[in-house]
């Protein structure tokens, strides 16, 4: 099982790249996202790998991060949310936005992939809202540029921006932040508290 390439990009087509590992050619697809950063041909380049073997082919799915990876692992377990419509998820809509979309339960936010309609969106939410609280996903989202620990009589300006980096309106994450420092001084459980409260 192939999990990881670093070789020389080739070539971008039709929405993959071929990168030459030591000889061998192979042709990656990608969401547009990762796609629009790729460097020049005649590059190194290094992917986190997805590989999905069906009875006719073997196809591979980069990714510029382990938490892209991770997160079309998880899209690709909803029925009817495939390679192709969990690449559009990560590479129109983002996985961070998405993740966060989908903790807020905002399936309307989702439709703007092209592939997710409004019954595919509200199974994505119904189907993965649970998992995004997962220690994998909780630590990607408490590491929007705020430090590690600050005292509670410190202003919660930041917290306030990591959660309107989340989607979150500036009024209803600033009454979340208020009610989180209350009860911790550490902004990583501050930033649980908060989104507990937020997606109640």
């Amino acid at each position: 099982m192939i999990s990881r390439l670093r070789g020389t990009l080739l070539d971008i087509e039709n929405g993959a790249a071929v990168v030459d590992v030591q000889g061998v050619g192979y042709l990656v697809n990608l969401p547009e996202a990762v796609l629009l950063t790729l460097p020049e041909p005649g590059a190194e380049l290094s992917l986190y790998i997805r590989q999905i073997v069906r009875e006719d082919d073997l196809l591979l799915y980069g990714f510029a991060t382990a938490f892209q990876r991770r997160f079309f692992d998880l899209l690709t377990t909803v029925n009817g949310c495939g390679p192709k419509v969990a690449l559009a998820v990560i590479g129109v809509v983002g996985e961070e936005p998405a993740a966060s979309a989908i903790i807020r339960q905002d399936a309307k936010f989702l439709t703007k992939a092209p592939g997710v309609g409004a019954k595919l969106a509200e199974r994505i939410v119904v189907d993965l809202k649970d998992k995004m609280g997962q220690e994998t996903f909780a630590a990607k989202l408490e590491s929007l540029s705020i430090p590690t620990q600050r005292t509670s009589s410190a202003p919660a300006d930041e917290l306030v921006d990591a959660l309107m980096n989340l989607g979150y309106r500036r009024p209803e994450a600033e009454q979340a932040a208020i009610t989180a420092r209350e009860s911790s001084s550490e902004i990583s459980e501050q930033l649980r508290l908060a989104l507990r409260s937020l997606t109640k």
